[in-house]
């Protein structure tokens, strides 16, 4: 995977990332046909596992602006490949790693692993400043 295709599968990966996190608030709520009238709602209403795979969820959504403007940024920019790559691989597989300590509910790894995960696309998008200063 390299070039515009690792690009592409970055950037899909990430937005369907918040939807696993969905997956499992719903099924640890015990989600049903009925609560899909108003399912933030119904969401919003939890507590325990579920509360918190939603709450990775809906920081996994809020994190996506940054990430795929840093992607497309570098890549319009011609950051090296292997540099938007390790980056953006790094900042999935700590997003990963992230909702796993959320619903683990393990705060302090939660948050180091956020810093973290937030530094990738910072990473890419100050390289792109140093090659347009």
């Amino acid at each position: 995977m390299h070039g515009i295709d690792g690009i592409i599968y970055l950037i899909l990966i990430a937005c369907l990332m918040p939807y696993f996190f969905t997956i499992v608030a719903k099924m640890a709520a015990g989600f049903k046909a009925q609560d899909n009238q108003n399912p933030r709602e119904f969401l919003a209403k939890t507590t325990g596992l579920a509360a918190r795979a939603n709450a990775a969820q809906q920081n996994s959504f809020e994190s996506l602006p940054l990430f795929i403007s840093a992607i497309l940024m570098a890549e319009y920019m011609v950051v090296p490949q292997f540099f938007i790559m390790l980056l953006g691989t790094a900042y999935l597989v700590l997003r990963v790693l992230y909702g796993i300590c959320y619903m683990a509910n393990w705060a302090t790894l939660r948050s180091i692993i956020w810093f973290l995960s937030m530094a990738c696309p910072i990473a890419l998008l100050l390289i792109v400043i140093k090659l347009v200063s």
